[in-house]
């Protein structure tokens, strides 16, 4: 059990670095209150924030409205997929909306040593950040006190977060006037991750979203694109109840927030698994500019990935061992892709300008990615290159993996077909098979 507990621990190390400081807005409904164990999910929140992420919770309430609605022997109107908020349904929207954002406040208020946040100390800030104003009258139905949001107030919010205090936001919104909208908290969380410009916006949804499919169940596991996203809303694969996270979270896309994830509120740790494993625990959905894999030449701060990458190809053999400082010296040489901060991928450029040949070495993918091709890029990336340097051919060395290099054009070669400096440096215990593509 201990040794689990510590591979688990330096498995999310990686994770923990790259998202300390990083901006989350985390959105959920006031149906995920009324679960058992709604306090997981609060002692989850507060361990974010204590491996440095900035906060922003999003609360919806609509079950709690209902509620009250019934209470007080009225009845919930719906036209659109919006509540129809009259003057007596705004008071229970009021009650309701208080009365939940008080319990999460408490909630997150709790320090006692027998519970998961023992000595944890949140801080929670709220404040009139959401300008709204009316729906106004559609399809000839008066909204009434139902509003959309016409600014965020960004700054303000970004003070609390800079001040170590997790942002609570209610689904409501005030006018200059004076005057109360009630707002759909799905819609609320898009606004304001865009506004704030949130490295992640995190959905808790009804139903679990790693079970949404397309069709024809495209695309990595867990993973759409926002045009698969698109596709997923239009062939009405998605419950109804669920409709209205998929929606925002398009929105939130196509606005440039670079990650919007959604989690099923059954799943047990879901928004840790989602944030600290490799494998996740729900849909993450990335926009083209947002979830960017192109190719780009390395820095020094990829060494330790590039590292990373390349270690298990180097225990068994695949690969010659490079040492730390040796990689150093070469790192201008590599070419990475990246996920997330991650490097995914590599392979490096060892020119020969003498014999106006090139080395494509080096060559790895990470073992969750190697089905989609990259590789393949990086080599179209390497030839790329070699012609603007004016190279005439690439060549490659391997004993593993002669087949994908032939079925990408390199024919075999021979010793003697080197750059004589390469010749030189020729491992003969290695034996490797020499393979030349003409550019």
């Amino acid at each position: 059990m201990s040794s689990d507990f510590v591979a688990s621990l330096r498995s999310a190390a990686p994770y923990v670095h790259a998202h300390n400081q990083r901006v989350f807005v985390l959105a959920f409904g006031g149906e995920s209150a009324e679960l058992p164990d709604f306090d997981k999910l609060i002692y989850d929140v507060a361990l974010l924030q204590s491996l440095g992420v900035k906060l922003v919770l999003v609360h919806g309430s609509r079950p709690q409205i209902d509620r009250h609605l019934a209470q007080a022997g009225l009845t919930p109107r719906f036209e659109g997929g919006l509540r129809v908020t009259d003057r007596a349904a705004l008071e229970c929207v009021k009650a309701a909306v208080g009365a939940l954002r008080l319990e999460i406040e408490a909630r997150l208020s709790t320090s006692l040593a027998s519970t998961p946040m023992g000595g944890a100390r949140v801080r929670v800030a709220g404040g009139n950040w959401v300008t709204a104003q009316p729906v106004g009258v559609r399809g000839g139905v008066d909204f009434q006190h139902t509003g959309e949001i016409r600014r965020v107030d960004a700054e303000a919010i970004v003070r609390e977060l800079d001040a170590d205090r997790i942002a609570l936001v209610s689904p409501v919104g005030y006018s200059p006037t004076g005057e109360i909208f009630n707002l759909r908290s799905e819609y609320v969380a898009t606004a304001v991750a865009t506004a704030i410009r949130a490295d992640k916006l995190i959905f808790i949804t009804g139903s679990d979203p790693d079970e949404w499919k397309l069709a024809d169940d495209t695309g990595d596991a867990g993973q759409l694109s926002l045009a698969d996203g698109e596709r997923l809303l239009a062939e009405a694969r998605v419950d109804a109840a669920d409709r209205g996270y998929l929606e925002a979270a398009l929105a939130a896309a196509r606005s440039g927030v670079r990650r919007v994830h959604l989690l099923g509120a059954q799943t047990e740790g879901a928004l840790l698994r989602e944030l600290y494993t490799r494998d996740g625990a729900g849909l993450m959905l990335y926009s083209d500019a947002g979830y960017d894999e192109s190719i780009r030449s390395a820095t020094i701060d990829d060494v330790g990935g590039v590292l990373a990458l390349i270690k298990p190809l180097e225990t068994s053999g695949v690969l010659v061992p490079r040492s730390r400082e040796q990689l150093e010296l070469e790192i201008g040489q590599f070419y990475v892709m990246s996920r997330d901060n991650f490097v995914i991928a590599c392979a490096a450029l060892i020119t020969f300008p003498d014999g106006r040949m090139g080395e494509f070495a080096c060559v790895a993918v990470h073992a969750d990615y190697q089905k989609g091709g990259r590789a393949a890029q990086l080599l179209a990336r390497v030839e790329t290159e070699a012609r603007r340097l004016g190279l005439t051919s690439l060549f490659a060395l391997t004993t593993h993996t002669p087949h994908w290099f032939i079925e990408h054009g390199f024919v075999a070669g021979a010793v003697e077909d080197l750059p004589d400096e390469r010749q030189r440096f020729y491992n003969w215990r290695r034996n490797s098979l020499v393979l030349i593509k003409p550019l």
